[in-house]
């Protein structure tokens, strides 16, 4: 099962915003799937997204990584910021899109530094 770790570990730092979910941005499979999509949605920026439906493996193993037991899971730049209560909250006091913004904006910047 450790290529199953390796591979969620793989994800969280290749995608800046990720969310791991139960179905899909366009058709949630649960409500507190469909609340923390519509929030993260709604700070306008592209994230990307795993089915934990069509991954059991992920779905099995993903607790252990963040210490976190249930889906959603939002994970930014690497670090889990929580659950649906978490990420709806942060959404409701305009938490959630600054670090959003902020994560695609260093995304897509890239790794160049400025120059002088």
């Amino acid at each position: 099962m450790s290529d199953t770790i390796e591979n969620i570990k793989k994800q969280i730092n290749d995608n800046p915003i990720l969310i791991y979910m139960k179905g899909t941005p366009q058709l949630p499979q649960c409500g507190f799937s469909a609340q923390t999509v519509q929030a993260l949605m709604a700070c306008g920026e592209r994230f990307a997204f795993v089915n934990v439906l069509d991954n059991p493996d992920i779905r099995a193993e993903l607790p252990k990584v963040g210490n976190w037991p249930t889906f959603p899971q939002l994970w930014v730049e690497g670090e889990l910021v929580g659950g649906c209560d978490i990420i709806v909250e942060m959404y409701q006091n305009g938490e959630l899109e600054p670090l959003v913004k902020e994560a695609a904006a260093r995304a897509n910047d890239g790794n160049e530094q400025p120059s002088a």
